[in-house]
């Protein structure tokens, strides 16, 4: 299962590139999916490892993780198709 999460946090590495390029071609919401998918990558490499981090604050990085998801999606849902 260490395999499948290694792949997870290439594939976390691949969508936050793709978020930032977008952000750079001028689609403000390419920056939500850069910031979201760039907290994964350090929480998952941090659980990952044996760092001693902060627990809340762990947590709380992750958390803002979600909120930043949850702007981008509303975002994306009051653009005009």
């Amino acid at each position: 299962m260490v395999l499948v999460h290694y792949l997870s946090i290439i594939i976390e590495i691949i969508v936050a590139v793709m978020g930032l390029r977008l952000f750079l071609n001028k689609k403000t919401f390419g920056l939500g999916i850069f910031v979201t998918f760039g907290i994964y990558v350090v929480y998952d490499l941090v659980k990952l490892s044996s760092i001693n981090f902060n627990t809340d604050l762990l947590y709380l990085i992750f958390f803002i993780a979600s909120v930043s998801a949850l702007l981008t999606v509303i975002q994306l849902s009051k653009t005009k198709k």
